[in-house]
């Protein structure tokens, strides 16, 4: 037997290191067996214990082994694994290796085995029946792939390998007498088992387990690439999904990963992940209970089981959306998924230091006798030796670290995955209202005493839901999630003070998306959710049917944090940038990518107006920041895909007019915007004209995610007759000789967004010369209050209310007054070309003496006032801007007062 004293007596081992073999021969019988079975794997640690064993150090030594047949390459990898095993255990229990090394070795190890194993085998097979070809000739070869935590570079240091054998195409071996690639593979897939599974006098590699193929142990062994991907469409279930989170070629290219991507990661959110997965923790729990297990520190509450299961029914949920979701490591998950706001970071300290705990105990438990075990010593000898190997002073020390980790552990596990359900716990009177239990007077009353104004005519709408077609046509399981939402949703209805209205809308919403039932498990998953959910219907219609219109945003509602945060537009960039590389060559999911990111911005900026949280200009800059991040990364991602573009960067603008240029933009509105370019190609013309059409497609077409902006190009030089794009010459010149009066009122509000920066300065240059343009003050007061007369005249205004935007003394009155006295003032006051907004410009030219600054500050509110009426009548759904005249009376009149004083005196 191998002793401390043995070691010492020893010459070739440091003292140092001959102390850290004799204490992890303290806590391994199995390592003291195979040193002392087994003079090289000493000699190995005296030379090599302070280095790790990397995958070149594996491939070296079996090149130096003799291998001619199949007892050789199976007795080479087990001695190989021997020598791993021996440095593993004795640099992780003295620390000189962290958890990450003895996974990546340990995973290193199997790929290795795996990959001579069939450099070998594959060689001696083909011998005899010939190389593999497909129909088309093209060579074949075996594809294995690794899953669980091989996959993942977690394996333990004991553990099954699960694998799962592929081979892209049928066809069959090139030979005198053929055999089908079907029964080759076959044959080789058993070989490779046989190589790395058997037990030999020289013990064994690891063990295999193939029940994860299709069809498990009944299923063929090999699949090809057709019969895989017609198994997970007609035939994958839930938890093949998780499974195939981890799975990876470890040899053989990444066509099976491809292949199944869509299968694993689906293309939106899906929420139904929870509870496949919730559901699978139960099938694991109950067979715990039936065999004991609970000192199971893999499978039992509070393991290593459910932080897994914590990370990847994220990654099941958003990692068809987030591509960065699609990584393997757990630990590097979890990372991901509090840099992303959805862990906080007491859950993502725990989860990972509990992982860190649990995985180096599985592997000490391990070490013991080489087993495959994750339960707790019974022995008091065996708990001492556990102990010891963990660093702790006893075994009840050691214990009471345990608990506390698989306490936390439970705890976020329960609440990610809300064991309790959304609608288990909901209040019995609105569960028998909903489910028609309860009959209907007492139902009536009932929903008088929570608080519905009308509560025959809410019961009633509620029975018409109940059995309508569109409720009872739905599938089992969403009819279920439908019923557990529904009880809250009474509740959380019955705490507004619009009550009836609100239920209304919030019924209406979710009839919308019934369908989809990713969207009703968040809802059934997330009370808090549902909760916030109701209470932005009842402060919005319009936000109510934007959700319906794009349902993917109940996502925001999970996270608090991001729907209320101030938006940081160079990570926005970033983040969106990300995105759409992820997608290249996508240019349909490009799209709905850009549309998602806008749709999702415009809710998080919405919900804060409506919390009180935002000011007018605060409002309108953020939504024009969004318009112009968005503009200049579709033209990033547009122009390499032009026809004949002859530059990598186009020397092409994009200039904002109107509210764009005003960043002034609403909820709704519309982007005026025109394309400048400034290049001699001789071809310039007609690719940048190209370009332009590709941008308004980009944003005018209708994808399933919606629609990204309406583009309006009414104000390029010419209107609708004239051309697409202008060169900056060109634009100069229709500017200072053929433009009209009115032309230059919109360039006041103009700006370049997005594009060449140079061609930005050349418009500037521009609009300033257009703007201190010296001009006939009769003739120009004349121009403008003729255009404002034929504005007027084609409106058909609604008596007795007053319209906001063009009513006497509203909103375009004030843009009118703004406009003429810049271009009036401008020659002799700079500082008026400045693009500051209506506001501002009213403040400066009061500063300045050009208006009554009194008057200036009144017509200022009232701009301000205005506006704000029209971003909260958007919110409440109205389809005009028009109000009880009382409301802007004092509003108007100061409007009304500065017009008579511009346009009168003199």
């Amino acid at each position: 037997m191998l002793t401390h004293d043995n070691l010492f007596s020893d010459t070739r081992i440091p003292s140092n290191d001959a102390a850290y073999i004799a204490h992890a021969i303290s806590c391994s019988p199995f390592l003291a067996r195979m040193l002392g079975a087994n003079a090289s794997l000493l000699q190995d640690l005296s030379e090599n214990l302070h280095k790790s064993y990397k995958i070149e150090d594996m491939q070296k030594y079996l090149a130096a082994q003799d291998i001619f047949d199949e007892p050789g390459l199976k007795r080479a990898l087990r001695l190989l694994r021997k020598q791993v095993m021996a440095r593993i255990i004795v640099r992780d229990l003295n620390k000189l290796a962290d958890l990450h090394e003895v996974m990546q070795t340990t995973s290193q190890l199997a790929e290795c085995a795996i990959n001579t194993a069939i450099h070998y085998l594959n060689a001696w097979l083909s011998e005899t029946y010939g190389q593999p070809l497909s129909a088309d000739g093209e060579p074949q070869q075996l594809i294995v792939i690794g899953m669980g935590k091989l996959g993942g570079y977690e394996l333990n240091v004991s553990s099954d390998i699960d694998l799962i054998f592929a081979y892209e195409s049928e066809g069959e071996t090139q030979s005198e007498k053929p055999m089908s690639n079907q029964d080759y593979f076959t044959r080789l897939a058993k070989k490779l088992i046989a190589a790395i599974d058997e037990v030999t006098e020289d013990g064994f590699v690891f063990r295999v387990d193939m029940r994860l193929r299709p069809f498990g142990s009944e299923g063929a062994l090999v699949s090809n690439l057709y019969a895989l991907e017609c198994y997970y469409q007609n035939n994958g279930r839930e938890w093949e999904r998780y499974a195939w989170i981890k799975g990876r070629e470890v040899t053989g290219g990444e066509a099976v990963s491809k292949l199944l991507k869509p299968f694993v990661f689906r293309k939106y959110l899906d929420f139904g992940a929870f509870d496949s997965m919730r559901d699978l923790k139960v099938q694991i729990q109950r067979d715990v209970n039936s065999k004991g297990m609970h000192d199971n520190i893999k499978l039992g509450r509070g393991g290593i089981r459910e932080i897994e299961f914590i990370a990847q029914v994220f990654q099941l949920t958003r990692g068809g959306r987030d591509v960065c979701l699609q990584i393997k490591p757990t630990l590097s998950v979890l990372a991901l998924l509090h840099n992303m706001g959805i862990l906080s970071e007491q859950a993502c300290s725990e989860l990972t230091e509990a992982y860190y705990f649990l995985r180096n105990l599985e592997h000490r438990l391990m070490y013991v006798e080489d087993a495959q075990t994750h339960e707790l010593p019974k022995s008091d000898e065996a708990r001492e030796r556990i102990a010891r190997a963990m660093g702790f002073s006893d075994w009840q020390a050691l214990l009471v670290q345990l608990n506390l980790y698989r306490s936390q552990v439970q705890q976020h596990f329960d609440a990610t995955f809300n064991e309790a359900g959304a609608g288990k716990d909901a209040f019995e009177l609105e569960k028998s209202i909903w489910n028609g239990a309860a009959s209907q007077q007492a139902a009536i009353s009932a929903l008088e005493n929570m608080g519905f104004g009308d509560a025959e005519e809410t019961l009633r709408h509620l029975e018409v839901l109940h059995h309508s077609a569109r409720y009872l046509q739905l599938p089992e399981l969403s009819r279920q999630r439908f019923d557990a939402v529904m009880p809250h949703v009474i509740a959380q209805s019955a705490r507004m003070k619009n009550a009836d209205v609100t239920l209304t809308r919030v019924i209406d919403l979710i009839e919308s998306i019934c369908r989809r039932a990713s969207y009703l498990a968040l809802l059934a998953e997330h009370t808090q959710a549902l909760q916030l959910l109701v209470k932005l219907c009842s402060s919005s219609p319009w936000l109510a049917d934007y959700l319906a219109q794009h349902p993917i945003l109940l996502d925001e509602l999970l996270d608090t944090r991001t729907l209320y945060a101030a938006p940081d537009f160079n990570e926005m960039r970033k983040e969106l940038k990300y995105r759409l590389a992820q997608a290249d060559g996508d240019v349909e999911r490009q799209m709905d990518i850009m549309r998602h990111f806008k749709h999702a911005n415009v809710f998080r900026f919405a919900v804060q107006d409506i919390n009180g949280e935002l000011v007018l200009e605060t409002l309108s800059d953020y939504l024009s920041d969004l318009a112009c991040l968005i503009l200049s990364l579709a033209l990033e991602k547009i122009w390499p895909n032009v026809r004949g573009r002859h530059l990598d960067v186009p020397k092409f603008a994009v200039i904002g007019y109107g509210k764009l240029g005003g960043k002034e933009l609403g909820y709704a509105s519309d982007l005026d915007i025109i394309f400048l370019y400034d290049d001699e190609a001789p071809d310039a013309g007609e690719v940048y004209a190209r370009f332009a059409q590709r941008i308004n497609n980009w944003f005018n077409s209708l994808t399933s995610a919606g629609l990204l902006y309406e583009t309006d190009l009414q104000l390029r030089p010419d209107g609708n007759s004239g051309l697409l794009v202008s060169s900056v010459a060109a634009f100069r010149e229709y500017q200072l000789h053929k433009a009209w009066v009115w032309e230059h009122q919109a360039i006041t509000r103009a700006r370049f967004v997005a594009g060449d920066s140079g061609i930005g300065e050349a418009f500037d240059a521009i609009r300033f010369e257009v703007m201190t343009q010296r001009r006939d003050s009769a003739q120009l007061k004349t121009e403008v209050l003729s255009m404002r007369e034929k504005m007027r005249n084609a409106q058909h205004l609604q008596a007795g209310v007053f319209d906001l935007k063009q009513g006497v003394g509203g909103i375009i009155d004030v843009e009118f007054l703004v406009q003429y006295l810049v271009m009036l003032h401008a020659p002799n006051h700079a500082e008026l070309t400045a693009n500051i907004g209506n506001i501002g410009l009213l403040r400066r030219m009061g500063a300045l003496g050009i208006i009554d600054a009194d008057l200036a500050e009144h017509v200022a509110a009232a701009y301000r006032e205005y506006r704000h009426t029209q971003h909260m009548l958007k919110l409440q759904g109205a389809t005009s801007i028009s109000t009880e005249p009382s409301a802007t009376m004092h509003h108007a009149q100061n409007v009304i007062a500065l017009w008579e004083q511009v346009f009168t005196s003199g």
